[in-house]
């Protein structure tokens, strides 16, 4: 069976506005902190919380189940955007196909990696790449020759995928040429918004949408990517349906999404929006964020350069698990100049409140207590999907991670690392090694740290 929203059952929960007591709320709190997750009656109580003391209790436990589950670590990643090319008219978006003053490009699979190794000398090892939706400039068969070109000629260890809809085999040629996680946002799950933001090109068809993450796990695709643009509908309904998705995902194929992303909507160039229709608070995200990493306490969340720095920091203490960084949002950018250059062009898809340098993100990350992560070892270790969510619901994913962690990390600051930063590194990889509680792996991963310090390369776990 296909995924469904059901809109009325979500209504049904957002009508009900009785405040949550402390004995419910202790009992939720008490579930979530155990790693059980919640359901969508769960959600919707904690949605209704705006008492600040309520929700620093969320918010403490977010951070810690995410402490607990995957460690201290950020992994960190960096989008590339294959074409700003668009036969879709979403009104929210600068590469909306009726934006005539844009400037179009489509880049060839030899552009595409040479904005690869421009990612790599960067020090990124994930990339995130994003084709665009106009399938006749940039086609399926297309995608999967950038990504063996990508493999082949560069030192980038993982490419997740953020593509239109396609059919199950052209998902299973996806999964046969490396992706790593298969990204697909429904923007809105509010049908009325829905037709109301896209109202022409193959995207303004909701369903065929929606069931797209379906037929990519039926293609053979267990590490899937979902999430709604905060801000163009109600955001309590939007995290309902998402988690109806995940729901729905989990009944039928019996795994939930690798990811979420929350991106919340900012200024495009030349889109016809000039505002959210339905802003989202700096707080109502925290709460956001932190809601999710109760519910979905398995699931990675994803943050984005939409936001402003201070803000991208906060976060990481909500649950936040992967963080872009250095980013560019136009097709060739890393080629035309640095992030602060970046931010002022008129070709981006959005625009870019967090410009900080990947090696001033990382400086940033171990400041705050945490140990930057380039790990790409699941994917390569087959550990995806249902595998995945078997280890880390049996509290085994969390040896890997910090494990990975500190290698990935260290191989970056002897590669790319200046004085400031090495010495910022060093230190929280001396603290990160500390927390590792089992002798054998924190003996295995000392050997591997003096095999790097003598040349040796992409050691994992």
């Amino acid at each position: 069976m296909m995924t469904a929203i059901n809109e009325a059952a979500i209504f049904t929960l957002l009508e009900d506005k009785r405040a949550i007591s402390r004995g419910e709320l202790e009992a939720l709190l008490a579930k979530a902190k155990a790693g059980k997750g919640l359901n969508e009656l769960e959600v919707a109580k904690l949605l209704r919380i705006n008492d600040r003391e309520h929700l620093e209790a969320i918010f403490t436990i977010a951070r810690d189940l995410k402490e607990r589950i995957y460690g201290k670590r950020v992994v960190l990643f960096a989008p590339l955007y294959t074409s700003n090319e668009c036969t879709n008219n979403c009104l929210y978006c600068g590469f909306r196909h009726d934006n005539q003053g844009l400037a179009r490009k489509t880049l060839t699979t030899a552009e595409i990696i040479t904005e690869s190794r421009l990612l790599e000398r960067m020090g990124h090892k994930r990339i995130l790449l994003i084709c665009g939706e106009d399938q006749t400039k940039f086609a399926p068969e297309q995608m999967i020759a950038a990504m063996e070109g990508i493999y082949a000629e560069t030192g980038i260890r993982r490419i997740n995928v953020e593509a239109a809809p396609m059919q199950v085999e052209e998902y299973r040629e996806l999964k046969a040429a490396g992706v790593g996680t298969y990204v697909l946002f429904q923007e809105t799950y509010h049908q009325e918004t829905y037709r109301a933001m896209h109202p022409s090109g193959p995207k303004a068809n909701y369903q065929n949408r929606l069931t797209a993450i379906d037929l990519a796990i039926a293609g053979g695709i267990d590490d899937v990517g979902i999430g709604a643009l905060l801000g163009l509908y109600d955001y309590r309904f939007e995290v309902l349906a998402t988690m109806q998705h995940v729901q729905a995902l989990e009944r039928e194929f019996g795994i939930g999404p690798h990811t979420i992303s929350v991106p919340r909507l900012q200024a495009a160039p030349d889109s016809a929006l000039r505002e959210a229709p339905y802003p989202v608070s700096d707080l109502d995200f925290k709460k956001i964020v932190a809601i999710y990493r109760l519910a979905v306490p398995y699931t990675g969340i994803i943050l984005s350069t939409r936001e402003q720095a201070q803000l991208r920091d906060e976060l990481l203490n909500l649950g936040v698990s992967q963080i872009s960084a250095g980013s560019s949002t136009s097709p060739g950018g890393y080629q035309e100049g640095s992030c602060e250059t970046r931010a002022e062009e008129e070709d981006q898809q959005f625009s870019i409140s967090d410009n900080r340098s990947l090696p001033e993100m990382l400086a940033s990350i171990c400041e705050k207590g945490y140990i930057p992560s380039f790990c790409t070892a699941c994917y390569r270790r087959q550990r995806t999907g249902e595998a995945f969510m078997s280890i880390a619901k049996e509290g085994e994913i969390y040896n890997f991670c910090q494990p990975n962690a500190i290698l990935t990390f260290k191989e970056n600051l002897l590669d790319y690392g200046n004085p400031e930063l090495l010495a910022k590194g060093n230190q929280i990889i001396e603290k990160a090694l500390a927390e590792i509680s089992d002798l054998k792996m924190k003996q295995q991963t000392l050997q591997r740290l003096a095999a790097m310090e003598k040349g040796e390369r992409d050691l994992y776990f």
